[in-house]
């Protein structure tokens, strides 16, 4: 069994965040490699017929799953705001977490796009405020923001897209210990007795 435990992502996922807070420190006690894997959240929803959360035509099921996310921030004890601009279109984003990794800077990239979204609910579908953010962790925008528009970083974003989908995965967060699937932040469990089998 694989010691890599892959993440599935989108900026524009809660539960995404909420994932991402545990899993440094997750990895760290199951000896497992974190490889961060961007993807477009709504391509995937596209391609498996799959909705947002919030677009759930029950609305008492909306409300749980309201419920649900308030009580993971308070059992994860982390910081977390209800994005008012919130639904954002993430495509440049997550090309830009792509280009991110390619440049070097992804820790610094990663943390700050999460925070602006899900803790200080920054308009992230705003260029000059990602810039904005970007510049406050240390991360020269311009060149990598310019590094996202490449076609080749493009069709990266989209092959990670496409192999997510490929391999079963139908929202966010997804982990994937080998072959092995296991969707949304409640399923750490479940990934690391897999991981240590």
């Amino acid at each position: 069994m694989s010691r890599k435990l892959e993440f599935f992502y989108d900026y524009g996922s809660p539960f995404s965040y909420l994932l991402d807070t545990q899993l440094p420190a997750f990895c760290e006690r199951a000896g497992a490699e974190l490889v961060y894997r961007p993807m477009l959240l709504g391509g995937v929803f596209k391609a498996t017929g799959n909705r947002s959360p919030l677009q759930e035509p029950v609305e008492s099921k909306r409300r749980y799953g309201m419920q649900t996310l308030r009580r993971w921030v308070e059992h994860y004890g982390v910081p977390f705001a209800l994005n008012p601009h919130f639904p954002i279109h993430t495509l440049q984003l997550m090309r830009g977490a792509v280009a991110a990794q390619e440049r070097g800077v992804f820790p610094a990239y990663h943390r700050a796009i999460f925070d602006a979204f899900w803790v200080q609910g920054e308009e992230l579908g705003d260029a000059a405020i990602v810039a904005r953010v970007l510049g406050r962790a240390g991360v020269d925008a311009g060149p990598l923001l310019e590094a996202a528009a490449d076609p080749a970083v493009k069709e990266r974003l989209r092959a990670h897209t496409d192999e997510a989908t490929s391999r079963g995965a139908f929202g966010a967060p997804t982990l994937f210990v080998g072959p092995e699937l296991f969707f949304g932040n409640d399923h750490l469990h479940f990934a690391e007795k897999a991981l240590r089998a």
